[in-house]
């Protein structure tokens, strides 16, 4: 498989960016949601605990440890998505007067996800717990009780019964009620799609320096994570916002400016849940006598067991003519009418996540550690040959043929031509992450008008080059 090469994408380590994206949305949750007062309360009126805002300042900066002049407090983020449970505990130091900086991260990271558990809520607790352990070890016992507690899920739970992911939520919340954190009543939550991906857009454009730079054209932004995608951009043009259906603009507020984002969340469409599309299942029900999920996305002489959302299927193959042309008919089927098109995404430069990444990184299309930028007819080459010489040349995963091909027909059914340039992560120094880190900070105190309620905010995606969702 040939290589693409470089077009100039940002470049951050691997893991600062996933960091990024994680930090980005716990500030995006705290200036919409938690933190709506100041900077130097921001991390202490998260979970809805706007009323106690104040007493959260006094009680950090009564606790607050000077480290050579700066306060020093902590916050933690769980991100429950529909493929695991991971837990970011933030660090971060506050000179006299400034914002502040991101001085250290933990992460950990369990599977599978919340709503794996739907059906046995209890079981859902020890893993919370465990992920609450490490936040214990890291941060120093007399900032326990004034250390925010949340945790955000997305599409996993989205795609629950009402109430199971109910119940769910309940029980993480039982959880970290008996903590020594500091937990609102509102301490878990589901974040809707929408806010999944403004936040995503908030981080990138804050990395790429637009957010920063008065008249700097911003970027977009794709996610496909394992229960839904997303797509957010600024639209330019007046016709992308006449045209856009309801429900995929949404207005965001900072510097004292409006910026109405065109976003919008593909619930189902993400890659787990589209491979149970394609290979003809239903979210959430196990197949009838235990019957074979037959799909002409795989090696014809596959066959094998697949376990997605606690639910284990068995699959296979068939034997028929081109897998790719067999592949991608199948594909359309799922795709035909649920995605919206508009031709504004063909002339706005896109950083692609999460997803897009891993299949782009896993067929060498680009470099696993440093990214990339590369065109999207390059999955559709990679599609053809990898489905084409699957019997020959197998691959780590059985599903790489339907993956590439998913991919492929999703980015045109949202319009990008096959000479479109789509950008990945990179590497670069920890100092310009630093000076986003102040700068998304900076921005804590600004009011929020006329937006979607993030009463279902919840943490980002930010794996963005490990195979969560």
């Amino acid at each position: 498989m040939r290589k693409i090469p470089n077009h100039g994408t940002l470049r951050m380590t691997k893991v600062a960016y996933p960091l990024g994206l994680c930090l980005g949305l716990f500030i995006y949750v705290v200036y919409i949601k938690w933190h709506r007062a100041s900077a130097t309360q921001a991390f202490f009126t998260i979970a809805g605990a706007a009323s106690g805002a104040r007493w959260g300042q006094q009680a950090r900066s009564s606790l607050g440890s000077a480290i050579r002049g700066h306060e020093v407090f902590y916050g933690i983020m769980f991100d429950a998505g529909s493929t695991g449970t991971r837990v970011h505990v933030f660090q971060f130091a506050q000179p006299p007067g400034e914002t502040p900086t991101l001085t250290h991260e933990t992460f950990k990271a369990l599977k599978p996800g919340l709503s794996a558990y739907a059906d046995d809520v209890e079981k859902s607790a020890q893993g919370i717990q465990e992920l609450l352990d490490v936040a214990k070890q890291e941060i120093p016992f007399d900032f326990w009780k004034v250390t925010p507690l949340v945790l955000k899920a997305t599409a996993g739970l989205r795609l629950l019964p009402g109430e199971k992911a109910h119940k769910l939520l309940q029980k993480v919340k039982e959880v970290f009620k008996a903590s020594p954190f500091l937990v609102g009543d509102d301490c878990v939550s589901i974040m809707n799609g929408t806010d999944e991906g403004v936040s995503a857009w908030i981080t990138v454009n804050f990395l790429t320096g637009s957010l920063k730079t008065p008249g700097r054209s911003s970027v977009g932004m794709l996610d496909l994570g394992g229960g839904s995608t997303q797509i957010t951009f600024l639209p330019r043009v007046e016709g992308t916002l006449q045209a856009s259906p309801p429900g995929h603009l949404t207005a965001l507020q900072m510097f004292n400016r409006t910026y109405k984002l065109y976003s919008y969340s593909y619930l189902g469409l993400g890659l787990m849940s589209a491979r149970l599309a394609i290979l003809g299942g239903v979210e959430g029900k196990p197949v009838k006598d235990g019957k074979d999920l037959v799909s002409p996305c795989l090696s014809p002489s596959f066959k094998g067991e697949w376990e997605h959302a606690e639910i284990t299927y068995r699959i296979s193959g068939q034997k028929a003519g081109s897998l790719y042309e067999l592949c991608a008919s199948r594909v359309s089927e799922v795709l035909r009418n649920k995605v919206h098109r508009t031709e504004e995404v063909k002339h706005v430069d896109f950083y692609a996540f999460s997803y897009y990444y891993d299949l782009a990184a896993s067929v060498g299309l680009i470099d696993a550690e440093k990214g990339g930028s590369l065109v999207v007819g390059d999955f559709e080459i990679a599609a053809k040959y990898v489905c084409r010489t699957l019997e020959t040349q197998p691959h780590s995963s059985p599903f790489v043929c339907m993956d590439l091909t998913y991919i492929t027909l999703l980015l045109q059914e949202f319009g990008f031509p096959r000479n479109k340039v789509l950008k990945g992560q990179a590497s670069t120094c920890t100092g310009e992450f630093g000076e986003v880190t102040q700068a998304v900070l900076a921005t804590l105190g600004e009011p929020r008008k006329n937006q979607c309620d993030l009463q279902e905010s919840r943490s980002l995606v930010c794996c963005f080059s490990l195979p969560w969702g």
